[in-house]
Parts: C-alpha cells; sequence; structure tokens
C-alpha cells in the first residue's frame, strides 16, 4: 500500500506523461525521488520530438540521474512511473543502481488500451522478471492507480489519434 507522498509522486508521472503526450510524444512520463521525499530529476518520452526510439521516459531518467547522482544517493531513490517500464528501461535502472521502482499502469492493461498498435511492437517480459534475473535485489511495488494512468492513453494508440 502507497502512502499519500508516493501516490502524489505516481500522479506527477502521470501528468508528465500528458505533457509528452502534448509535445507530440508517446504519453509516459518518470520522476525520481530521493529517500528524504524531494524530487531528483523528471523525464517525460521523448522518442518521437528525438526521432530515437530509446528516449523512453525511465531511460531519459536514468541517463539525467546517472551523470547528476552518485551511486549512494541512486541506490537509496525511488523510480515513479506512469507506466510500468519495459525490458530495456529495467536493464538501464538495474544498471543505474536505483533499487525501488513503482508504477502506475501495468504493461498488460497498456497493450489491452493500445489494442494491435501496441501489441504488435511489444516485448512482454514484465519488469519483475527483468530485476528477477539481476544481482541485486529491485522492489516493485504496481500496478496502482491503473484507471488515472488510463487517461492519458485514451485516443493514443488507435490509429487516427
Amino acid at each position: 500500500m502507497l502512502n499519500d507522498a508516493e501516490v502524489a509522486h505516481l500522479r506527477w508521472a502521470i501528468a508528465l506523461a500528458r505533457t509528452a503526450r502534448h509535445h507530440g510524444n508517446h504519453p509516459f512520463g518518470a520522476i525520481l525521488v530521493a529517500s528524504d521525499g524531494h524530487v531528483l530529476v523528471e523525464a517525460e518520452n521523448s522518442v518521437v520530438t528525438s526521432a530515437d526510439c530509446t528516449s523512453h521516459a525511465e531511460l531519459n531518467l536514468v541517463r539525467l540521474a546517472s551523470t547528476q547522482y552518485d551511486q549512494e544517493t541512486l541506490a537509496g531513490s525511488t523510480l515513479f512511473t506512469s507506466t510500468e517500464p519495459c525490458a530495456m528501461c529495467a536493464g538501464a535502472i538495474y544498471w543505474s543502481g536505483i533499487r525501488r521502482v513503482v508504477y502506475a499502469l501495468s504493461e498488460e492493461r497498456l497493450y489491452a488500451l493500445a489494442g494491435a498498435v501496441r501489441a504488435n511492437e511489444a516485448m512482454r517480459l514484465p519488469c519483475r522478471n527483468v530485476f528477477a534475473s539481476c544481482g541485486r535485489t529491485i522492489v516493485v511495488d504496481g500496478p496502482s492507480l491503473d484507471p488515472e494512468a488510463e487517461e492519458v492513453h485514451i485516443g493514443y494508440w488507435q490509429p487516427g489519434a
């Protein structure tokens, strides 16, 4: 069960997903929160505007955070994300040293919302499975706030949206 501050952080990540969509990108957002509760880094998806298929919100966040903070800070931080990290992002989270991930929308729910558009390009590998094969423990909490997190995806993935 998430506390009120953690729910607020997830809502912030969802708000960043809305911003990413507004900017013409896929609707995903993420924030990194230090052990004392303050936000260290925020990032949104920029796959479309950067023309870089690896510019997922979580990967953008890890790139920023790993150049700004030491391993101890990263290990004590929590990554909050609007949607469950994909396998690529889970790998980056592992390599960064971040030890906790909290996500709003599950990967499976995203695929159900997106339909064939997203499912055809899916790498259906839950982040828990990626982290389970890693050398250190990464705590995963989620899904939480599925209904709120779904809203930003409504109408995005369907042709003509």
